[in-house]
């Protein structure tokens, strides 16, 4: 004889494990779906800084004592006047939503060099600088205290005509989406081919995962 109440438990159980198998699906589904909508969103909105095209116009750039420093396309400015250390990079933003660069920090050029920097050996720019997505726009940066560990050895190879590097960090207008990009720069009177000008290195991802 059948015991239907054993029935009836088996039954409900069954039931109960379609809807809970049922459920994970939809979440998954729905957290996937949300997961694409984000990243669309963040890519609405992801800048990517690069030098400025050649036939970029020149960015007259001022620093706050009056000095001003003209920067080319493609271009970068490094600067030793009044024993002050100005330096300059002529951007533009590759990507769809507006960079804001928020610190940077300079060191000598180092290929063999290619681990990510800290956050915290990043100098907080004085003002925010932007650039809007599509179009061209600079980064300025100076070392005036005599006694900052940078300013010696950034002025000599400035003066020598060696390169350095350039690290920018900059994210979205929200304050997202921060990335690292490094810039290898040289003066005018650089000794190599690269006189005067600025070239990607390479880029970190600060908030996502990195690439590599």
């Amino acid at each position: 004889m059948a015991d239907w109440a054993t029935i009836s438990s088996l039954a409900t159980a069954g039931g109960t494990l379609v809807l809970a198998v049922a459920t994970f699906g939809s979440i998954r589904s729905a957290n996937r779906a949300a997961r694409v909508a984000e990243r669309s969103l963040l890519t609405q909105q992801r800048p990517i800084l690069t030098p400025s095209r050649e036939d970029d116009p020149v960015e007259h750039i001022r620093f706050v004592e009056g000095k001003v420093v003209d920067v080319r396309g493609h271009g970068c400015a490094l600067v030793v006047a009044d024993g002050n250390v100005y330096m300059a990079i002529a951007l533009r933003n590759g990507g769809a939503g507006l960079a804001v660069l928020h610190a940077w920090r300079v060191q000598l050029w180092d290929p063999g060099r290619e681990t990510r920097p800290e956050i915290d050996d990043f100098r907080r720019q004085s003002r925010d600088l932007y650039v809007p997505a599509g179009d061209t726009g600079f980064w300025q940066g100076a070392i005036r205290d005599r006694s900052d560990p940078d300013y010696e050895p950034i002025r000599a190879a400035i003066e020598r005509g060696q390169r350095i590097a350039i690290d920018l960090l900059y994210g979205d207008h929200e304050g997202g989406q921060r990335t690292i990009v490094r810039f290898g720069a040289a003066a005018d009177d650089a000794v190599d081919d690269d006189a005067g000008l600025a070239a990607v290195i390479r880029y970190w991802n600060v908030d996502g995962s990195d690439p590599r």
